[in-house]
């Protein structure tokens, strides 16, 4: 099912609901949450998700895990979604708090197909015709493979308390080589060295470390539309070489991947 609302079919006696969603460039989805577990995946562009103790940049191909009554928020940059809405007692392996998967060729072809199940669009399928036989052997296959799914590297950690949350959401939304530990502490009116201690404790990573991650985070959707040079440059990197370095140590695969990811998907 393609474009539809969850809420016309949550109330479906089937475990899991497959809809498929184009989203705007830019495109926000505020605060929410689902009575049921949801798997997000980005079939095409870059999928911003953040909950209250963490930030995902995911790119295409990649996808989210998210349990349900978890309050989330999503940012699209020209995605589209092929999402699988699912009744807890059907995975309760299904993680306690938010993971980003990698998406194998395999899974990411049964999704694909299981965006088309459904003839009216409005209505999940049926139970009652050989069709519907296919529909329910390709949604039981997604169970089995979605289990087998290896997380990828693409958390970044946020504290729960203040001042450090706003400081880390503030940097995530515009990330800034220039930016210092003293000019954090002085944010938030505490000592450099109270500021790292802290911060080290509610993240398990110093200041300076976790703002290296979170720019490489955000190169993931300049990399779909600039060159590794520029991108590095815009991140304060000394050159392309020591970028893809510290970017492939971080992700396990070089920047340009990510360019030939889009490229198929497309």
């Amino acid at each position: 099912m393609r474009n539809v609302s969850l809420a016309t079919l949550d109330g479906s006696a089937r475990p899991v609901l497959p809809i498929a969603t184009d989203y705007p460039p830019g495109h926000l989805l505020d605060w929410h949450e689902h009575r049921r577990a949801q798997l997000l995946y980005a079939a095409t562009g870059t999928m911003l998700v953040e909950t209250a103790d963490g930030a995902w940049t995911v790119p295409g191909e990649r996808a989210v895990l998210i349990p349900p009554r978890t309050q989330h928020r999503v940012r699209m940059l020209d995605v589209q979604t092929n999402s699988l809405y699912i009744e807890p007692a059907a995975v309760p392996w299904w993680p306690a708090r938010c993971r980003a998967v990698d998406v194998p060729p395999l899974l990411r072809e049964l999704l694909r197909a299981a965006a088309d199940l459904g003839r009216s669009g409005t209505e999940p399928p049926g139970l009652t015709d050989d069709g519907d036989v296919r529909a329910e052997a390709l949604l039981a296959l997604i169970l089995i493979e979605l289990e087998r799914v290896r997380e990828a590297p693409l958390h970044l950690p946020i504290p729960a308390a203040p001042p450090f949350a706003g400081l880390c959401r503030a940097y995530i939304a515009t990330p800034d080589v220039a930016v210092t530990n003293a000019e954090w502490a002085d944010a938030a009116n505490v000592a450099e060295r109270t500021l790292s201690r802290d911060f080290r404790a509610a993240t398990g990573m110093s200041p300076g470390a976790w703002r290296a991650r979170a720019r490489l985070l955000a190169a993931i959707p300049l990399l779909q539309h600039q060159p590794v040079a520029k991108v590095s440059g815009a991140l304060g990197y000394a050159s392309p070489a020591a970028f893809s370095y510290a970017f492939t140590s971080a992700f396990g695969a070089p920047p340009s991947t990510l360019r030939e990811n889009q490229s198929r998907a497309r």
